[in-house]
């Protein structure tokens, strides 16, 4: 079994691509590859044992046998080497994830409708178990572990099946060459927070405020603690209170006030800030040497980019 492995692992060295490459993919003719698996092997011997034996008795029946199920084992592989013919990778996608946690990384393939493909397994270069590739929906999904922050260049991936007999695996490998993000990780704990300036602070629509912001009709699902009741009945109709709460002032994310700290640990300090203050709900200005401000500004896409911003800064010298 080791001189089979050693005999795959050498023709996986050559049809390994050499470098990324642009997607889409289509995988034809000569980038699939094929060798028997173990029970193929063995089949071979077997076969060879019964040819031996017919052809030594002068046996008809046993070598018309052999040479059935010959021709079976032949129309196996070439069936196996279809399943991966023509197939085609469209994108590879992954969220960002702080460094430190695994990345779900999303292939999406297609194939011309009229060949139906099963078995199909989807792999990292060094991983130990693949996922299957389900061909209804044209997806798969692996784990990429990430340990620094930045793009991080994607695995080769190996697309492989041994169906419909396992005869005989056939493989091919797909190098992406668009990276993935990864954030940088979060200072676990840590100074609060920093205060706004207070000139920027707002007032804002908030149903548990305290001061009147001004008086509109009433809607339908409106609370009915919501009605002024004088107003209403001084103009025949229900009059609604829109309350304001006070909000804190935009908060800045200065990169001179991790001030002290090692490079690496004023970038995970940042990034916590960032975090913090999306999850507070509070408008956030981040400010990095030599780049203009992002912000202030508050949402999803704002902590993307503001934890972009901190995961693309070049590496301490």
């Amino acid at each position: 079994m080791s001189l089979f492995a050693g005999l795959r692992r050498r023709v996986e060295s050559w049809a390994r691509p050499r470098a990324p490459e642009p997607l889409p993919v289509r995988l034809d003719r000569r980038r699939i590859y094929i060798l028997p698996t173990a029970f193929g092997w063995f089949l071979v011997a077997l076969l060879a044992t019964m040819a031996v034996g017919a052809l030594n008795y002068n046996n008809n029946p046993a070598l018309l046998l052999c040479l059935l199920l010959i021709g079976a084992a032949l129309a196996s592989l070439l069936w196996t080497q279809l399943q991966l013919s023509g197939l085609e990778v469209h994108a590879v996608h992954g969220e960002p994830v702080p460094a430190g946690r695994p990345m779900t990384v999303r292939l999406h393939a297609g194939a011309a409708p009229g060949r139906e493909r099963r078995g199909l397994r989807i792999e990292g270069e060094d991983a130990r178990a693949g996922l299957s590739l389900e061909m209804a929906t044209g997806e798969a999904t692996l784990l990429l572990e990430t340990r620094r922050r930045g793009l991080r260049p994607l695995p080769r991936l190996r697309i492989s099946t041994s169906r419909p007999f396992g005869l005989a695996r056939a493989w091919s490998w797909v190098w992406p060459e668009t990276p993935v993000l990864v954030y940088p990780a979060p200072e676990p704990a840590g100074p609060p927070l920093p205060s706004g300036d207070g000139d920027t602070a707002q007032a804002r629509l908030h149903a548990a405020g305290d001061d009147l912001h001004h008086l509109r009709e009433w809607r339908q699902g409106d609370a009915r603690r919501a009605i002024a009741w004088k107003p209403s009945a001084r103009r025949d109709a229900l009059i609604v209170r829109e309350l304001e709460r006070p909000q804190g002032a935009d908060v800045v994310l200065d990169w001179t006030l991790t001030a002290g700290l090692a490079y690496e640990d004023r970038i995970r300090r940042l990034a916590r800030w960032v975090d913090e203050a999306e999850r507070d709900g509070r408008r956030y200005r981040l400010q990095l040497p030599g780049r203009p401000p992002l912000g202030p500004d508050a949402g999803v896409a704002h902590r993307h980019a503001c934890l972009r911003a901190l995961a693309l800064l070049p590496e301490a010298r």
